[in-house]
């Protein structure tokens, strides 16, 4: 790898390990075996870096999701989905680091435009297909809208928690539980 890649590598893991604010570009340097001139050569501002790096985690994150979609038998839903958030919830416990930094843009976001162009492209990606596996065909993505719902409140259980998070048993036997409850459309 470069100092570029060096950088972000190590932005990425302070970014997991610490967290944007209490990120500083000695830990950075520290990190990446680097110097500061080379974060204002490569990057200009720390802040341009961790941007940077969050956005890539998106990036690579929403792959994640994507490449965890199964590509086997399409004629039974149920086992698609169950098939889809084993894979998903083992990816939040085998790469805590790569969900953590994720979860860490979403509140940098807020005050980053280019950051949050970013990560609602991803999003709009993740949910056109998610939908396009899981959803009738349809134009409005809402099965994608639900299930990228889903999966970001037990992202979120599974880092914070996840001796108690829900698995795929749980969830589906919830989801089961609500359609019932659905009005007639």
């Amino acid at each position: 790898m470069g100092t570029r890649e060096d950088l972000l590598a190590a932005a990425k893991q302070c970014l997991a390990d610490r967290g944007y604010a209490r990120t500083t570009v000695r830990d950075i340097v520290a990190a990446s075996g680097t110097n500061l001139a080379a974060i204002n050569y490569h990057f200009g501002t720390r802040d341009k870096l961790l941007t940077q790096a969050m956005m890539e985690s998106s990036a690579t994150a929403v792959q994640q999701i994507l490449d965890s979609l199964p590509t086997g038998d399409p004629a039974d839903p149920t086992a698609r989905l169950n098939t889809f958030l084993t894979r998903l919830t083992t990816s939040f416990t085998e790469q805590p680091a790569l969900w953590s930094a994720n979860v860490e843009s979403f509140p940098q976001a807020l005050h980053d435009p280019e950051l949050r162009a970013e990560l609602g492209a991803a999003q709009e990606r993740a949910r056109r297909e998610l939908s396009q596996l899981f959803g009738p065909a349809s134009d409005d993505n809402a099965v994608g809208a639900v299930l990228q719902t889903l999966i970001g409140g037990l992202l979120i259980q599974w880092l914070v928690d996840p001796e108690h998070a829900p698995g795929p048993d749980a969830i589906g036997t919830g989801l089961r539980a609500l359609a019932g409850q659905l009005p007639p459309e």
